[in-house]
Formats: C-alpha cells, sequence, structure tokens
C-alpha cells in the first residue's frame, strides 16, 4: 500500500514560534510536508494525544570535544553530548572550533570536523573562536570560513590566552562586518578579574565561593558595555553570550534601543542556581563554578524579567562540563584554589526541561515564548531560519513530543551525558521530552537513544544579511577599506 507521507503525527497540540493550536503534522523526505486535520495516513503514525509538538531544540552554544592545545579534549564527546542533546528535545547545536594563539585557524584542529561528522547523532554547526586575529586571519581564513558556512566567530574579552584587546577584537568586528559573520562574545573586564583574584588568594580566600566574588556583576556589566560600543563603531551585530544579570542585560536594552545591533542570551545556571549553591559544603560548591559566575539569590528573577521584555532572546546550555571526581576537584594532592576550579557547567540535556519547568510551568512565559527561546530564535540569528525552529511545510522535521504533565526528579544516572555530576541533581522539574524527531525519524523515546554516531549532518550557514544605515557609524566609513 502506498502511503502519502513518510511519518503522520496527529492529535497533538502544535506550538510554534506565535501561536498553539491542535492539528495533525505530515513528514515526507525528512521534512514537514503538511499540516492539518484529516490528513491522509502516513507509512507509520504517532498519536500524540497529551503531548505538546514542537520544533526540536537548537543549542547554539556548547562545548562538545573540544582540543586543546596540550592535547587534551574535553570530556563530552560528539557521541555522548548528542545522546544528551536528544534525550533532552535538542535536535541541533552549534559548537566551537577552537584557535591557538600563534596558529593559523587551519593549523588549530584540522581533524574537528571530521571528529564531529563521525561522531555527531544530530545536526551541527561551527563557531570559530578568534584569539590570534593576525592578517592572516583577517583577509584569508576568515573569508574562507563563511565561504565553507562557518558565520559565526566568537570573541573573549577575558580567560589567557583566549582573550582579544580591545585593538583585536576591533580588527575582528571589521573582518566579520567585510565578509558577512556575526560576532559573539564572552563579555567580562579580565584585568578587574585578576586584580580581585590576587586580592582574594593574599587574604587566604580559596574556597569556591570566592569565584563570584573575583567576578562580580560590574566587571561584566562593564565589558558588555565595551563590546557594544565596539561593535557601534564598526555598525557590526553581535551577541553577548551568556548575560547573568540584570546590569549586563541594561547595557543591551539600552543599546537595541537606539538601534544597535545587538542581542543576548543566557542559560539556565543563570535563571534557577545562585551564590548559595557555591557556598555547599564538602567542596559541593565547584560543581557550581561557571563564568559568568551564578549571581546572589533573587537576581535570577531580574534575568527572568529580561527575557519577558525581550531583552534575552536565546537560552543556550553552554554545556561545558568537567567531571567532579576528576577536574573539579583536581588531580593533585588537596584541593585546588576557586582560580584553579574549571568553569563550566553541563546542562545540554536538561536546558529544556529547566527552562520548561521553571518558565512555562511555572506561569513566567507561554509556549510560543518557550519555543523561541529554545530554537525559533536562535535560527534565526544564525542563518537557520525557515528550516529550524519552526512548524512549517519545508522546514526540516525535527520535532520534539513534550510531555507537559511529566513529573520527575532529575539525577545523574538517567542522564545521557558524560559528566559525573549535574548541578541540578535532586530537583523535581515538570515537563520532559517524550519523543524526539530528527529529520523526519524517531531519534530518541523516553530516553532511549535510536539515533546513531554520525548520522548528523553539518549546517552550513549563509553570509550573515548586514543590515547598514543605523546612523551609529560616520558617514562614507567602509568596513572593507579599513581592513585592508
Amino acid at each position: 500500500m502506498d502511503h502519502a507521507y513518510d511519518l503522520v503525527v496527529r492529535h497533538g497540540l502544535l506550538a510554534g514560534p506565535a501561536e498553539v493550536f491542535e492539528a495533525d503534522l505530515a513528514v515526507r523526505g525528512g521534512r514537514i510536508a503538511a499540516i492539518g486535520r484529516d490528513l491522509p495516513r502516513g507509512r507509520e503514525e504517532i498519536d500524540a494525544r497529551g503531548l505538546i509538538v514542537m520544533p526540536g531544540g537548537l543549542d547554539p552554544h556548547c562545548h562538545i570535544e573540544e582540543p586543546g592545545q596540550d592535547g587534551s579534549v574535553s570530556e563530552e564527546s560528539f557521541a555522548s553530548g548528542t545522546a544528551a542533546a536528544l534525550a533532552g528535545g535538542t535536535t541541533s547545536l552549534i559548537c566551537f572550533v577552537p584557535q591557538w594563539k600563534g596558529h593559523p585557524i587551519a593549523a588549530t584542529a584540522p581533524a574537528y570536523e571530521a571528529t564531529a561528522a563521525a561522531g555527531a547523532r544530530i545536526d551541527y554547526g561551527f563557531h570559530q573562536i578568534i584569539t590570534d586575529p593576525t592578517p592572516e586571519v583577517l583577509h584569508g581564513e576568515i573569508p574562507a570560513l563563511v565561504a565553507r558556512g562557518i558565520r559565526s566567530l566568537k570573541a573573549f574579552l577575558t580567560y589567557d590566552p583566549l582573550r582579544l584587546t580591545d585593538g583585536q577584537f576591533l580588527d575582528v568586528l571589521t573582518a566579520a562586518r567585510a565578509h558577512g559573520a556575526m560576532v559573539t562574545v564572552h563579555c567580562e573586564n579580565d584585568a578587574a578579574i585578576g586584580w580581585r583574584i590576587r586580592a582574594l588568594l593574599a587574604a587566604g580566600l580559596t574556597d569556591p565561593r570566592q569565584h563570584a566574588r573575583a567576578r562580580p556583576t560590574v566587571v561584566e556589566r562593564e565589558a558588555t558595555h565595551r563590546a557594544i560600543a565596539l561593535a557601534e563603531l564598526v555598525d557590526q551585530p553581535i551577541q553577548v553570550f551568556h548575560v547573568s544579570c540584570d546590569e549586563a542585560a541594561a547595557e543591551i536594552a539600552r543599546a537595541r534601543a537606539r538601534g544597535v545591533k545587538v542581542w543576548g542570551e543566557t542559560c539556565p545556571q543563570y535563571l534557577t542556581l545562585s551564590t548559595d549553591d557555591l557556598a555547599r559544603p564538602d567542596f559541593e560548591g565547584a560543581k557550581f563554578v561557571c563564568s559568568p559566575a551564578v549571581r546572589a539569590p533573587g537576581e535570577s528573577e531580574r534575568v527572568w524579567a529580561r527575557i519577558q521584555d525581550g531583552t534575552l532572546d536565546v537560552v543556550s546550555s553552554d554545556h561545558c562540563g568537567f567531571s567532579f571526581a576528576t577536574g573539579k576537584r583536581g588531580t593533585g594532592p588537596g584541593l585546588p584554589s576557586f582560580e584553579a576550579i574549571p568553569n563550566g557547567i553541563p546542562g545540554i540535556e536538561t536546558r529544556m526541561t529547566m527552562l520548561y519547568s521553571e518558565g512555562v510551568a511555572g506561569g513566567r512565559i507561554d509556549l510560543p515564548t518557550f519555543v523561541r527561546l529554545t530554537s525559533f530564535n536562535a535560527a534565526r540569528l544564525f542563518g537557520l531560519a525557515g528550516r529550524k525552529g519552526t512548524l512549517a511545510p519545508g522546514a526540516d522535521a525535527d520535532l520534539v513530543l513534550w510531555d507537559p504533565d511529566a513529573e520527575h526528579t532529575i539525577t545523574n544516572g538517567a542522564l545521557h551525558h558524560a559528566i559525573d555530576h549535574t548541578p541540578w541533581e535532586g530537583r523535581t522539574v515538570k515537563g520532559r521530552a517524550h519523543t524526539t524527531i530528527r529529520a523526519g525519524e524517531i531519534a530518541a523515546r523516553d530516553g532511549q537513544i535510536l539515533a546513531a554516531p554520525g548520522t548528523g549532518r553539518f549546517l552550513a550557514r549563509p553570509p550573515y544579511p548586514l543590515a547598514r544605515g543605523t546612523g551609529r557609524v560616520p558617514d562614507g566609513f567602509d568596513a572593507a577599506a579599513a581592513l585592508r
């Protein structure tokens, strides 16, 4: 018997970025083919009664199997990280290709793209980290990257040896503008952090709580203001990564009000955790060390308010895991001082659940906002609009069938990542991915991973459509000429 469709999902509540409605959804050839009532039968049928049918999540900020200059490789592999993503309802991600100072991009991680292709169970793209913007990088390698579909760059304003000076950051912004790349930026004042660390260590203060004291909100606010000002000078679009506090978000809101092309992202850790977690006994606070730091109790509600007013319109995981038994505690005698604890939190599998539980079930956001935060806005910002993050004919059939009533307690033993802990251990939440569909095929169901490593596809993305005319750049300024 011939079937009109490969798959039909029936009787679900469809939630897109703008509306919620009851309908059936049909898939053919890995793409959404039709949405309506009483659609013809498919070769496979899913009854989604009681479930919400949403676009699969797009996590635009995660660190997976990232190689270090010393020959190390981050603990989370593409196979394990993308299994965790599928279990949590995420069907696409964007991770990072490193560059090491003193090396051109091409010589830094030549096998990284092949590693991703061999291990990824979901579709993936890359941001290119820029740490050494030499003329070769600016004039030759960045244009070649954009031509290959890697059209977003990452700049750090802190962390040695990753950080850029203001002059180097301007060079990167100018190159990005000339060649149609988005720039993402980690905003913290490096000199201020170093000054605070030295003072705390001199006072004998070394426990994990001091991490937040070394990186107060003012160092994030100042660097956010500076990054926006430099981007405004060049008229280059940027996204500020992992905004942790209202002070930094306010800088984004003020800039957007005057027409600057700047967007803001936050993460579940800044919506649910606080400095109280850094104070947990038995060195457990080390599990909550990330940068920017988690903030004082109450600050998370101000960050939620910035989601509600649209200032922060993407929620990523910033998945960057270090196991507690090794990385967080160190491998030498004694416990590491706060400045030596690796910065990062695992969260690729729990991102959507935490945001749904605290946001939708918690009454802070509605379903279309949830879709915009977890997939649609990132797809629009990073060159995947119309393909990811939407329920429309022609879009990739990447779906998550979400159980809104599933109450469960998060335990690391039930998660699929490679890390030995989760910061949300023991937390009872509401809502979870029931079935995750990638390219029209069931990739995960009830926590069982069905997609094999290597079945994900590289997401080549077109150049950023630059929009001139903000009124913020002197008349006659030519970014390409300035680059030359």
